[in-house]
């Protein structure tokens, strides 16, 4: 695994931007990947979430309108449909996501990404 650090970022975010800042000050140049413009695979998607140990809904940004209105609140929704909805819906993934080859965290507060300076 490359130990290059990639962040999925908005860049309309102030914890995605707080972030970067973070990364930058420490001397890292990441791979910026702007995912409301080029959304992750549903493959990559479920990598990140085994890498962070969480299921899907603890990536998603449930207050969005698309999580309502495609009724991904309701109990019975697999984790495969929820992995399909962030695929198709990037603004329902949480951000920003900052992945160091087998390690990843969610940079809220931006201080997680500490974590994968050490």
């Amino acid at each position: 695994m490359s130990d290059d650090i990639v962040i999925w970022h908005n860049p309309r975010c102030s914890k995605s931007r707080q972030t970067m800042q973070l990364l930058t000050d420490a001397g890292v140049e990441p791979t910026v990947i702007e995912y409301l413009k080029t959304p992750p695979e549903p493959s990559e998607i479920k990598r990140v979430l085994s890498i962070l140990n969480i299921a899907p809904k603890a990536l998603m940004r449930t207050k969005e309108a698309a999580f309502k209105e495609n009724g991904l609140g309701a109990a019975d929704v697999s984790d495969d449909a929820l992995v399909a909805a962030m695929a198709a819906h990037p603004i329902l993934i949480e951000r920003p996501v900052v992945i160091k080859g087998d390690r990843a965290v969610i940079g809220r507060p931006p201080e997680n990404v500490n974590a994968l300076l050490k």
